[in-house]
């Protein structure tokens, strides 16, 4: 095997040397057949200067064509990214030796220098730089650096494009790396996106791969439904009118003389009527005639009532007065002479009576603890000489509730 691989590489590098020598001829006659340019104006370097591939300017020097360089311009220029490689014409990488492929950057004799191939693989050159490893039993992959582990024996088990890892087949085990959006041993389950409920307003929440969408109800928009519509935006509210946003609705403050859902009814101009019931008024009826309006309410003492009315228009069926009369009530509340009411007056005579009871009681017990204890004294202080020895304990008792201990003095050193 070894035998037929280095036959393979002599054959390979005999046929490169023999296309170099074709190429480095017909190169040859091709300069050789160039017909000479004529110099350029100013000094002449046709002595020095390559005319075939340059000129001479004013200054005697060499101003080469595109695709030559160097001081003489008899170099030519080497195709881009060309490493190992050499030219004859401009743009070209003609590769040394033991090199090959376009930029000239792939080792012929890679098996022998690099040892690509792993695992006790035979390296075989497949010319042109480029080589195959025939592997063992048991391993796989261009350098045969992968072994048949638990991945392929398990057949590639991770799903929703999972990635089975083994440690190139060298592991006991295998474990799946799940792409974002999936959980489980084998990548099996969907992470549901809307266990947080992220949509707001009342949205549906749809699960996706890794995302999810929200259906907002009507009014609200935005990814998360949290923005609410302004139906205000196109300005519905007519004549003047002041609009406010609601949630898939608006409302307009109409201006005087307006009304309607967007203030286009026109309204006419109201009579206003206004009435002074005094408070004591007793009848609670209303009379009507053509000439005036009359409403009698009967409200509590300190209550005075304001009735205001206003004739509007009735545009179905009109009354033979001109309209129809509407009447709002407002009740304003006189206030009387500041003072307290019955019941606050009872509260505050129970409240001082008591008081002065309990204060007058306190006096009393204070007046007879005091005689008690005068007389306890002046007994104690002359008794007759009969009873002087039964009273001693007595007095001695009662001396105790009545004497005063003194302050002892100290004297200062």
């Amino acid at each position: 095997m070894m035998g037929s691989s280095l036959s393979l590489t002599v054959s390979v590098l005999s046929s490169s040397k023999e296309r170099l020598q074709l190429e480095e001829e017909s190169l040859a006659s091709t300069v050789a057949d160039t017909p000479a340019r004529p110099h350029c104006e100013g000094d002449d370097c046709s002595e020095h200067c390559n005319l075939a591939h340059g000129c001479c300017d004013q200054d005697g020097k060499c101003r080469c064509d595109p695709g030559w360089e160097g001081e003489y311009c008899e170099q030519c220029v080497r195709m881009p990214g060309c490493l190992h490689g050499t030219c004859h014409q401009p743009w070209q990488c003609i590769c040394h030796n033991s090199w090959a492929g376009k930029f000239c950057d792939k080792d012929v004799h890679i098996c022998e220098h690099e040892l690509p191939c792993q695992n006790g693989a035979e390296c075989v050159y497949d010319g042109d730089g480029e080589y195959s490893c025939l592997c063992p039993e048991g391993f796989h992959g261009k350098d045969c650096e992968r072994k048949t582990g638990p991945c392929e024996k398990a057949g590639f088990p991770c799903r929703n494009g999972g990635q089975c890892q083994d440690e190139n087949g060298f592991a006991r085990n295998f474990t799946c790396k799940c792409l974002a959006g999936f959980i489980g041993a084998l990548c099996e389950n969907d992470v549901d996106d809307c266990l947080m409920r992220p949509c707001a307003n009342g949205a549906t929440c749809h699960d996706g791969m890794n995302r999810f969408s929200c259906q907002c109800q009507v009014g609200f928009e935005g990814r998360f439904c949290t923005i609410n519509i302004d139906d205000c935006a196109s300005h519905p509210c007519k004549n003047g009118a002041k609009c406010y946003d609601r949630i898939n609705d608006f409302d307009c403050l109409c201006p005087d003389g307006f009304t309607g859902k967007t203030c286009e009814v026109s309204t006419p101009e109201p009579t206003w009527v206004t009435f002074y019931l005094p408070a004591n008024r007793k009848n609670n009826g209303a009379v009507k005639s053509t000439t005036s309006e009359h409403l009698w309410v009967t409200q509590p003492e300190p209550v005075r009532t304001v009735v205001t009315g206003r004739r509007v228009a009735n545009h179905s069926e009109r009354a033979s007065a001109g309209g129809l009369l509407k009447i709002s009530v407002k009740e304003v509340v006189t206030q009387r002479d500041a003072g307290l009411s019955k019941s606050q007056l009872v509260t505050v005579l129970v409240f001082g009576i008591l008081t002065a009871a309990l204060v007058l009681v306190t006096i009393l017990l204070m007046l007879r603890n005091r005689q008690r204890g005068r007389q306890r004294s002046n007994w104690c202080q002359s008794p007759s000489q009969a009873a002087r020895k039964l009273q001693e304990q007595e007095c001695q008792v009662g001396m105790l509730n009545t004497v005063m201990v003194e302050p002892r003095k100290t004297t200062e050193l």
